[in-house]
């Protein structure tokens, strides 16, 4: 059986990057590896997330949200994560159910008891082994965003600070409830550092890993 690896954050923490730096260092050392993220990863699920994100789309109920991100998360399940891992592969993904606790449980006010249900049916117990969440002030990713030209804007960076900050804590504390599983990573610091912090995680938990000087 392979590995599931997720990575969180606000907005900016600089999962996408750090996702691709670790997928490179992985395939060296020979270790079978997919990056994939959500909503997305496959075309049915990427079609959601074009839903979801269009910024025209403004009008999109909380639940209505709620469920198009599960709906996405079954299929990308589904079609790509659960196959990978069978073939004792590396699946590093960016995002997964904890963005739905967070995002629309917390931040939104759904409540994430009620969002962990809805999920629980999509994923049917299907959790990764390890998840980093990447932390970040607010502000600090938001700019990072801003400062990226080639990046388009979606729905999510129209929110206000707020939003952004009730995401933070809604972070810390499922970080907080799920110690073992969800590791805090400082992301303010040069990726190559972030880096090494993650592989020597990895390591310590997995233990394909161990004897590979990365």
């Amino acid at each position: 059986m392979g590995h599931f690896i997720t990575f969180e954050g606000g907005e900016g923490a600089g999962k996408t990057s750090l996702i691709r730096l670790l997928s490179e260092k992985l395939q060296a050392h020979g270790q079978a590896c997919i990056v994939t993220r959500e909503p997305g990863g496959i075309p049915i699920a990427e079609q959601i997330r074009h839903v979801i994100l269009d910024p025209v789309n403004t009008e999109m109920d909380s639940r209505t949200e709620a469920l198009l991100y599960a709906a996405a998360r079954r299929q990308h399940l589904a079609e790509k994560v659960l196959p990978a891992l069978a073939t004792d592969c590396f699946v590093l993904c960016d995002r997964f159910v904890d963005s739905s606790l967070v995002y629309q449980g917390y931040a939104r006010g759904l409540g994430i008891e009620a969002v962990r249900e809805i999920n629980a049916f999509a994923i049917q117990e299907a959790m990764p082994k390890l998840t980093f969440l990447l932390d970040i002030d607010p502000v600090k990713g938001l700019g990072r965003i801003t400062a990226n030209k080639d990046r388009e804007q979606n729905r999510l960076d129209m929110e206000d600070l707020r939003f952004h900050e009730l995401v933070y804590e809604g972070y810390r504390m499922i970080q907080a409830s799920e110690p073992e599983r969800i590791k805090l990573i400082n992301a303010d610091r040069p990726l190559d550092v972030i880096a090494e912090e993650v592989l020597s995680i990895m390591q310590a938990n997995i233990q394909t890993l161990a004897n590979i000087n990365i």
